[in-house]
């Protein structure tokens, strides 16, 4: 379970992604992930609780249904599947330009085998997505350990030639040279690299003791979160001009040619299809299981239900196999257009689904306190300001979105399918209610 949730956090998001948040925010990069960080841990947390108080409930979207109604089950759902099964073929295709650079062959070649191999490790069990995650997680941890001695050897003066970078952090523009409202416009970007940290709570529903192991994990993701990500874009915008940064190329594979490490490139390189793979990995997991829930709940078709006999929705998995190919020989023909219109159709989704998390908590609490039930064993720190300060985080988040140009059409698409996710729960629940009016006498 702590394999997997590191999984979940450390993926392309930091090795590549982060090259985005620096480009636009500056050194104050790194409040962005702070920030950012701290709201995630707080939604962790709100899960942690309602996993101690709720331990039938098997997966972190269905809190959502037990706190707010079927509605928002229903929203939750389809909306966190969604965001996965776009991330299923952007993996796919960010995995295969890599291994391009070493391999002859056409890159929709490439995605197709990756896609084959994924597909057979998740037909095989959650043992077997957890097994190969743990060994994808192991190899970015060892990664960055490296990366931080590195890097903070040379930030410090102790292998630089010139003594310490810290400079660096206030010498092109200032700390912040874009503005605060920089520092929150980024905390998008920087979410939709933190997405992964609640697979936990979806794979624990398949663990010995799922409550325990959710518990568990909300209380160390922070320190991880601080670690891995704050630690070192601190110590990348401590190491380089912060205006050297390429948006799209790894800040990492520049800090490592900037202490002149000839093996940056290939070694980066390596480490970033690991952290690619993890992701899709990760991504046919989640699609199968949500999906799974979904049916479960009458939300999806009621043949997605069926699983083999060591317990795997396959049919969700075949689902997820299919848009990922699908998604690849769509951006063979057109690469741009396809891998752009991806990445804004997910957009600002986990914004919403985190609000609906901490709703969801706060009513839950709210009700067991009218009740007057037992305190559950993990309980929300500073409740109800923290939690208030959760949806409050993530408003602003969504408000800063709206207000920056180049954020303003991922807004667009996440509330068209917003909208459109609303609409079909609409649909079903009339179609729900005439069923009964149309058997009886």
């Amino acid at each position: 379970m702590a394999m997997i949730s590191i999984g979940g956090i450390i993926g392309a998001g930091l090795f590549v992604g982060s090259s985005v948040a620096i480009a636009a925010t500056g050194p104050a990069a790194v409040l962005s992930y702070l920030l950012t960080g701290i709201l995630v841990l707080l939604v962790m947390r709100m899960l942690g609780e309602m996993a101690v108080a709720l331990p039938l409930t098997s997966s972190f979207t269905e809190f959502a249904r037990v706190g707010l109604g079927p509605w928002a089950g229903f929203v939750c759902g389809w909306l966190y599947w969604y965001f996965w099964i776009i991330v299923v073929p952007v993996e796919a295709i960010a995995g295969a330009n890599i291994l391009h650079q070493w391999l002859p062959l056409p890159t929709w070649q490439l995605g197709l085998g990756l896609m084959a191999v994924m597909t057979a490790v998740n037909l095989m069990s959650a043992r077997s997505y957890a097994e190969f995650e743990f060994w994808f997680a192991s190899i970015k941890v060892a990664a960055i350990i490296v990366f931080i001695t590195l890097t903070a050897a040379y930030v410090f003066g102790w292998t630089s030639p010139q003594g310490t970078t810290l400079g660096n952090l206030t010498r092109y523009g200032g700390f912040m040279p874009s503005g605060p409202i920089s520092v929150l416009a980024t905390a998008v970007t920087v979410l939709f690299a933190l997405t992964g940290a609640e697979i936990a709570t979806v794979a624990a529903a398949e663990s010995a003791e799922p409550a325990r192991a959710v518990a568990k994990l909300t209380t160390s993701v922070i320190v991880r979160i601080l670690v891995f990500y704050v630690f070192s874009i601190s110590l990348i915008v401590a190491a380089v001009p912060w205006t050297l940064v390429r948006a799209g190329e790894s800040p990492f594979t520049l800090a490592l040619r900037t202490m002149h490490f000839g093996w940056a490139s290939t070694a980066m390189s390596a480490v970033i299809l690991t952290a690619v793979l993890s992701c899709l990995n990760s991504a046919f997991y989640v699609c199968s299981r949500v999906l799974f829930l979904l049916a479960a709940n009458g939300d999806a078709p009621q043949w997605l239900v069926q699983v083999n006999a060591r317990h795997v929705p396959t049919r969700s998995v075949w689902i997820g196999a299919l848009a990922g190919v699908i998604g690849i020989f769509a951006a063979t023909w057109s690469p741009h257009r396809v891998f752009a219109f991806l990445q804004n159709a997910s957009g600002a989704l986990m914004v919403f689904i985190y609000i609906l998390i901490a709703l969801a908590q706060i009513h839950l609490r709210r009700e067991r306190e009218r009740r007057g039930d037992p305190p559950p064993a993990l309980l929300m720190w500073l409740f109800p300001w923290a939690s208030y300060a959760a949806v409050a985080g993530f408003t602003a988040v969504v408000v800063a979105m709206a207000v920056t140009p180049g954020q303003q059409q991922d807004l667009y698409f996440s509330l068209v399918t917003l909208i459109v996710v609303f609409l079909a729960y609409a649909i079903l629940r009339r179609r729900r209610i005439g069923q009964p009016a149309t058997v009886l006498p």
